[in-house]
């Protein structure tokens, strides 16, 4: 009788474990709910779970992603760049252009393109690194400025996919082992990314400016070429989302990505990277990233309106505020608590 109360009391104590693990661990907890996800859509709409669906949902899904790992770089140091996707705009149409005049081969116009990206990135990270200007004031500026100069580069045209080289859009359609390019792509930005936060000086420089700026200059961390660095990335890394977002519609206008800044924002922010600053992972942006690309194709084959979309990136950004809002004033509470003892 002993031993099996002693048993069950173990069984239980594992659970919580199990559980409390979970609960911790916002990489863990997105990944079964976008499984529940799955199976309860699924239920509803089989196609949902075929290759031929969940391709070009992954496909879309691993561009916002890379854009995510370079904005999770941009909030861990408690800033935010709202420009990205005008970055990715201006970066897709510019190398189509290119491609269309035929003044640079491929590989040419594609390191031209993620090179746009990084010196845009630097112009955010001189505006708010430097002059000091409020990281969201700085970027919606931008985001604005970038988009007028997209319109005055495509100066009323467009780039149509005839106006491609041959067989430009078939890389977004390929796939290794069952796997769509654009998420090996993906999962290799991330992973460089992961292990350069977790394991170099640079990168927890990142979550040192974000978690205490002040404290991390008395102890010899230049802030300001940090968050110059982390906008130089977002930048360079929106410009690789931007060749891949041209190769995969064909067709790109001056407004190209309109709205994407609030997809990359909200995918960043349910993936754990808190919005105070200093806490998340790039793995947890990525599965944010393919969390929000699975619920904008549920609501497709459900035929569900698509404003339900925009409420959901806004209620999520809301939530990701109000939660680390309320973490903040606890643990000041706890400082505090702990000071009069």
């Amino acid at each position: 009788m002993a031993s099996n109360v002693a048993m069950a009391g173990s069984a239980r104590s594992r659970a919580g474990v199990l559980i409390s693990g979970f609960a911790r661990s916002r990489e863990l907890t997105l990944a079964a709910v976008m499984i529940v996800l799955s199976a309860l859509v699924a239920t509803q709409t089989p196609n949902f779970l075929s290759l031929d669906n969940l391709g070009p949902v992954m496909t879309l899904g691993a561009i916002i992603a890379i854009a995510a790992v370079g904005e999770s770089l941009v909030i861990l140091t408690k800033n935010i760049d709202l420009s990205v996707e005008s970055t990715i705009g201006i970066v897709a149409f510019v190398v189509g252009d290119i491609l269309k005049q035929q003044a640079l081969p491929i590989p040419a116009a594609w390191a031209f393109g993620i090179g746009l990206g990084l010196v845009l990135g630097m112009a955010n990270g001189v505006i708010v690194a430097i002059f000091r200007v409020p990281s969201i004031v700085a970027t919606l500026g931008t985001l604005s400025l970038f988009r007028g100069l997209a319109f005055l580069v495509a100066n009323g045209h467009e780039i149509n996919l005839n106006d491609l080289p041959d067989g430009y859009t078939n890389a977004a359609s390929q796939s290794v082992f069952g796997v769509p390019l654009f998420v090996i792509l993906a999962i290799a930005v991330v992973v460089v990314a992961a292990l350069v936060l977790r394991y170099t000086v640079v990168g927890r420089l990142f979550y040192a400016v974000g978690s205490n700026a002040e404290a991390a200059a008395t102890i010899g961390v230049r802030s300001r070429l940090t968050v110059f660095l982390a906008f130089a990335l977002c930048g360079m890394l929106a410009g690789v989302a931007g060749v891949l977002w041209g190769m995969n519609f064909g067709a790109i206008y001056a407004n190209s990505a309109s709205g994407q800044s609030l997809a990359v924002i909200a995918a960043v922010v349910v993936g754990g990277v808190s919005i105070s600053g200093g806490s998340g992972t790039v793995v947890g942006a990525a599965l944010g990233a393919v969390f929000l690309a699975l619920i904008n194709n549920a609501l497709l084959l459900l035929l569900l309106p698509q404003e339900w979309l925009q409420m959901i990136y806004g209620a999520v950004i809301l939530l990701a505020v109000s939660t680390d809002a309320l973490i903040q004033v606890r643990t000041q509470r706890a400082k505090a608590r702990s000071r009069i003892r």
